[in-house]
């Protein structure tokens, strides 16, 4: 891997010990935990082989935002308020506002194809869409499962379908960078 394409900005990242202390103390659900970890090791395989592509990008970024990408959901099973919103301000609150950013961006990205190349938000969001519970699977296995579960009107099901468009758009930009199909993607994730 060529370490001139890590990009290290002057950027505040929790290590990895700290990111797992911070989900027991949201008394994160073990099977919250392990889709979490399943989602960083997705978005940790996209990283290092965009590096290889030379693709720049923050790689700590990225394991510590798709490590605590659900830091609110348990509470938000209770509150019913948006996660993905939550778990940014909560991330920002504890002085980390790139991860809480990417973090907020991890359901819908603020902009796609914010740039020439991908970015970390981007690999964050597509390996959540990639992971369902703690299993890899397909874009249409994640997509039936989210629209089954989540699609409560016609509007929702609608502006649910129009992310999933983006998000196979997404899929197409990372994997032009790399030497495999998307539903070879369980080949070369490790355990």
């Amino acid at each position: 891997m060529n370490e001139a394409m890590i990009r290290e900005d002057d950027v505040r990242i929790p290590q990895r010990e700290e990111c797992l202390h911070m989900l027991v103390a949201m008394q994160m659900p073990d099977h919250i935990q392990a889709h979490s970890e399943r989602v960083c090791r997705v978005a940790l395989l996209l990283t290092d082989l965009l590096l290889q592509a030379g693709v720049t990008l923050n790689r700590p970024l990225v394991i510590a935002s798709a490590l605590l990408h659900d830091i609110t959901k348990p509470r938000s099973f209770k509150t019913g308020e948006n996660h993905s919103r939550t778990g940014g301000e909560y991330l920002t609150g504890l002085g980390y506002p790139e991860v809480g950013d990417i973090v907020r961006q991890h359901v819908i990205l603020d902009a796609y194809f914010a740039g020439e190349m991908p970015n970390e938000a981007e690999i964050v969001n597509y390996a959540d869409k990639r992971v369902l519970h703690d299993q890899i699977v397909s874009l249409q296995n994640r997509m039936d499962y989210i629209l089954e579960r989540y699609a409560k009107t016609a509007e929702h099901r609608q502006w649910l379908q129009q992310i999933w468009e983006q998000t196979v758009l997404l899929e197409q930009r990372l994997f032009a960078y790399l030497n495999f199909a998307p539903i070879d993607l369980l080949d070369y994730v490790e355990d």
